[in-house]
């Protein structure tokens, strides 16, 4: 019987070759620090979005709250910048005899910022209050693999059975059943520690974040910008060259786009629709801008709870009367890639082919296939108030009712917020702007966290008994790779279903100021904190 210990960096690894492969342009600049205070000075600026909930590890499920934890915080393991490959990080060591009994032991010297150590009760307490139905955390399906999760979510108990602290530097973890990803998503935010002083003062801790990450937490103005600063006795083996990060919050992408331009903003995320125009954005940040694929998926969903959206005719009519390459020729340049399912093909265990027609522009089948649905009044499509996501949807509209004889439209929601509080209340009226950029990489995180039922972003209430089976069975594979198998036949059932319609695979097109240097960015789509410098001389 082999011992399995985090042993998928080489997996990953050959998938990261065939992306940096594929690259339109570097994940990295050429230039290399010049002076002490490009290294080791300066505040980053980060454009982003006001997260909607506390930066609680556990209740962290959307992109601009995961950056910022993610700064805050480390984990057992992490991955590598450039290839995705988990590796260990908080752990010494992770060690496995069936996938199922796992013994973690911590390395030594991790603290907290408030100096206090980091231990295995640290990591286990974190988990259990997560798991807490009562607690209410979004994160809470990310630990549903361990034994007890089902009674400690339904507020029997307050402790998972399957978490069981050995010392102060080890602990077990049974599962359920076998997991031959569990080691890979323990990178993932749901599994990082918490102080005790968190159990002691949730408010407090709400209000002045503490974590054992490479950055402190100094400042939220509200409406502003959060700042955290750099903490110089992190115990991890990379250090942050920068002094610490602004992450500042735009109602509007193109005002961020601007002051990128200007280089009053460091580091911008994404290149809004006008930027994309005619490759306009290559000449505004000539030699300080990036375009590469990444493990992420546009797509919009549908609220399976309102019985208007019931038939799955309808639902695949929709999907076959939109152009996605006319809809991303217009609002991005073409610089998206189209797509043949929910999985992107730079992910570990992608199979290819799950969409079939279903994902191609098909006016005749949709129309009479929307006929015999039934479906009555208008076709709106929901999201955020914000220009950059209206230029496609505007564009996917056109396509639909082009090809339906029915008229589609845009029907904005003011704030992020209040948009995303509509999906988590499972209140939408409407099809919504959906998608998902890769928490750790697996075909897995692109299935089990969206479509299972109740799970932890499933926001249009999708549920098939029969996608759950084979989740499971997919879950408890005895190996990764018949796992894999597995998760395509659920991945083909899903699409057929069509609860969610992938419009392409993702791109991204980032921007820098010139006196940001050694820009990397994550294939979970993440600026790269440790690498990252600012020229102070510029």
């Amino acid at each position: 019987m082999r011992t399995r210990r985090l042993a998928v960096a080489a997996t990953v690894a050959a998938v990261a070759a065939a992306l940096m492969s594929a690259c339109g342009g570097s994940t990295t600049t050429t230039s290399s620090p010049t002076s002490a205070a490009a290294q080791d000075g300066g505040i980053i600026s980060w454009n982003g979005t006001e997260p909607e909930d506390p930066l609680i590890p556990g209740d962290a499920t959307e992109r601009d709250s995961v950056k910022i934890v993610d700064a805050l915080f480390t984990g057992l393991v992490e991955y590598d910048p450039q290839t995705a490959a988990p590796k260990l990080a908080v752990a010494k060591s992770i060690d496995s005899t069936d996938s199922k009994v796992y013994k973690i032991t911590l390395n030594p010297g991790w603290t907290f910022h408030d100096k206090t150590p980091v231990t295995a009760a640290s990591f286990v307490d974190a988990w259990n209050y997560t798991a807490f139905g009562p607690n209410k955390l979004q994160g809470a399906q990310y630990l549903s693999h361990i034994q007890g999760f089902d009674t400690t979510q339904a507020g029997s108990t307050d402790k998972m059975s399957g978490l069981k602290v050995i010392n102060d530097s080890t602990f077990e973890v049974t599962l359920s059943a076998p997991f031959s990803e569990f080691q890979t998503e323990l990178g993932y935010a749901a599994f990082f520690p918490l102080p005790r002083s968190f159990f002691s003062d949730r408010k407090g801790f709400e209000a002045h974040p503490i974590g054992d990450g490479p950055f402190y937490f100094e400042s939220h103005t509200p409406g502003k910008n959060i700042i955290v600063k750099r903490y110089d006795a992190y115990a991890g083996a990379r250090k942050p060259h920068v002094a610490g990060v602004e992450f500042r919050f735009y109602k509007q992408l193109e005002d961020a786009y601007a002051d990128a331009v200007a280089s009053k903003l460091d580091y911008l995320d994404f290149v809004p629709a006008a930027g994309l125009d005619g490759g306009k954005y290559k000449k505004d940040l000539a030699g300080r801008w990036l375009s590469h694929p990444y493990l992420g998926v546009q797509s919009i969903s549908f609220p399976m709870y309102d019985k208007r959206f019931a038939d799955p005719r309808l639902r695949q009519a929709i999907s076959m009367a939109i152009d996605r390459k006319a809809v991303v020729d217009k609002a991005f340049d073409g610089d998206k890639i189209m797509p043949d399912g929910l999985v992107p093909p730079i992910a570990p265990g992608y199979g290819g082919d799950a969409c079939g027609d279903l994902c191609t522009y098909q006016p005749a089948k949709a129309k009479a296939l929307f006929d015999a649905s039934g479906f009555q009044g208008p076709i709106e499509l929901t999201s955020n108030d914000d220009s950059a996501n209206q230029v496609w949807i505007d564009a996917a509209c056109a396509s639909i009712t082009k090809a339906l004889g029915r008229e589609c439209k845009y029907v904005p929601v003011p704030t992020f917020g209040d948009f995303r509080k509509l999906i988590n209340d499972q209140k939408a009226t409407t099809i919504f702007r959906s998608g998902w950029v890769a928490d750790y990489p697996s075909i897995e995180n692109f299935l089990n966290p969206i479509f299972r039922t109740g799970a932890a972003v499933n926001g249009s209430g999708y549920s098939n008994p029969q996608v759950d089976a084979l989740l499971a069975r997919a879950d408890a594979a005895p190996t990764e790779k018949e796992g894999w198998a597995l998760y395509q036949q659920a991945e083909k059932q899903i699409i057929q279903d069509m609860p969610a319609i992938p419009l392409w695979f993702q791109k991204v097109e980032s921007g820098w100021s010139t006196r940001t240097k050694n820009v990397i960015v994550t294939q979970m789509l993440q600026l790269d904190l440790y690498d990252v410098t600012l020229n102070n001389n510029n």
